[in-house]
């Protein structure tokens, strides 16, 4: 073999020992085998599928961030809105709509609700919370819109006053018509609706006295005295009212002139008790009608308004005129707000927003305003801010209490009835999924890294020693090429 071609063996050698050095670098370097797959060998194929799988498991963890993100500001502002309610809700069983304190009330109450409606209104980046899937929309309405309308739509003060004059009627006796004959006097329904007082019943002890009735279409009761009840004999009417409560209405006969509260005189004949019956329940009836049947109008008109979404507008009455009105109306979006202007679908709340955590788990935490139990907190404080009573108003502590009484029952709920913890709970059972999801990514993950570190990773002390050891057997090659090419016939025979 010529000198030559020995030299040219030793340089390719040290060209390929240069490339191994370069590659040994760029592993020390970096901490990887090989910047390519196929540098891995037989190692290629795993670690195409564990890059795979890892990165599964990051768009996972980045889907829980941001589902974590914003359910956690939705259990924020449900738990500012249970406080809210909790704040309106003592105020009511604490009495304190009556008298003097009503306007305080009613001013409370609607600061809070402004405060509610700014809560379901809350947003997480450009999305509404309480929209269910559609969360490019706002989830309610303007304060001022939903309690005073807006341009020719009605809003809840109007729909409550409509209402209001439809069960009081325009005399204010809850659509009664009183009358006197003779010796009979007779109480009626002035129309077939669903407005007003409705006779449910009648009894009675009175003496020289015989009742009848209700009966008929519209329903009426008839008195006929036949002589002098006995002082403490007494008749009572049983009332249906517009929200479904009952109300009883007694009188009591007295020989006393002037009689007292719910009590009637004994006249001297047949037909002056039945003339000062009449009077007494005329005067009983009105009273009733500016407290009890007030306040269940107006939490009926309230529910009315509250019940409704898009493709249902809320019932009102057919009008005007209002106060002889005999039927409801479906409204319309052009002429009715609508509270909740969000998604409506008819699937849960829950289900309008979801997310995939696992490759075989999908958590669910979508919310909307129109809930149950966000409805009845909107429409109960919503109630107690429209409703003014004036401490001037002789029947005013009568119509505060009977509505306090209705919207605290309301707001108690009751067996069955969602709650604002309830819908707090479901939220917190899927960020508990999400977290258990999480912690079970980073375990996984930890192990998929270590095995694909395995595969492709190095060993810093490994490579630095054959680094080492290839530097000396390129600093031996250079060495003896350089010798090699030095070589010469006369420096041979030396």
């Amino acid at each position: 073999m010529s000198i030559n071609s020995v030299n040219n063996a030793m340089i390719q050698s040290l060209v390929n020992m240069r490339s191994q050095f370069t590659d040994l670098q760029q592993q020390l370097s970096s901490g990887q085998k090989s910047q390519t797959y196929a540098g891995l060998g037989v190692g290629s194929g795993l670690t195409v599928s564990l890059n795979a799988q890892l990165s599964a498991i990051s768009g996972f963890d980045n889907g829980i961030d941001m589902a974590m993100t914003r359910v956690g500001l939705a259990q924020t502002a449900l738990n500012s809105m249970g406080t809210i309610g909790d704040t309106v809700k003592s105020l009511v069983l604490e009495g304190n709509t009556t008298g003097g304190n009503a306007n305080t009330a009613q001013l409370t109450a609607q600061s809070s609700l402004q405060q509610i409606l700014g809560l379901l209104n809350t947003q997480s980046g450009n999305g509404y919370l309480f929209s269910g899937s559609s969360p490019d929309q706002p989830s309610v309405a303007t304060y001022d819109d939903i309690m005073n309308g807006s341009g020719t739509r009605a809003g809840l003060t109007q729909i409550i006053s409509e209402r209001n004059q439809a069960d009081l009627g325009a005399s204010g006796l809850g659509r009664l018509t009183l009358s006197t004959a003779g010796s009979t006097a007779s109480v009626a329904e002035d129309a077939v609706s669903p407005f007003g007082f409705k006779l449910a019943g009648v009894t009675s002890s009175l003496t020289n006295a015989t009742v009848s009735g209700p009966s008929g279409s519209p329903a009426a009761v008839s008195v006929n005295f036949t002589g002098a009840p006995n002082d403490g004999d007494a008749i009572t009417l049983n009332f249906n009212l517009p929200d479904g409560t009952t109300q009883n209405l007694t009188l009591t006969a007295t020989s006393q002139s002037p009689p007292g509260a719910n009590q009637f005189t004994v006249g001297a004949t047949p037909a002056a008790t039945a003339a000062n019956f009449q009077s007494a329940l005329t005067t009983a009836v009105g009273g009733l009608a500016a407290t009890s049947l007030k306040a269940a109008s107006t939490v009926t008109a309230s529910n009315d308004f509250f019940n409704a979404d898009t493709s249902s507008p809320p019932q009102r009455v057919a009008g005007p005129p209002y106060d002889t009105a005999t039927s409801l109306t479906a409204g319309t979006a052009a002429n009715t707000v609508i509270w909740y202007t969000g998604e409506d679908g008819a699937g849960s709340a829950r289900s309008s927003a979801s997310t995939r955590i696992d490759p075989s788990l999908v958590v669910s935490y979508g919310t909307r305003a129109n809930e149950s139990a966000l409805r009845n907190l909107v429409q109960n404080v919503a109630t107690l801010a429209a409703v003014t009573i004036s401490p001037s108003d002789p029947n005013g502590a009568a119509l505060s209490t009977a509505l306090g009484q209705r919207l605290s029952t309301a707001m108690s709920g009751g067996p069955g009835v969602q709650t604002i913890s309830d819908i707090e709970t479901e939220l917190a059972g899927a960020q508990a999924s999400m977290n258990s999801s999480k912690s079970t990514h980073q375990q996984t993950s930890a192990t998929l890294t270590n095995m694909l570190q395995g595969i492709t990773g190095i060993s810093n002390e490994q490579v630095g020693a054959e680094l080492l050891s290839l530097q000396n057997q390129m600093a031996a090659t250079m060495q003896t090429t350089a010798m090699l090419y030095q070589t010469s016939l006369v420096n041979y025979l030396k």
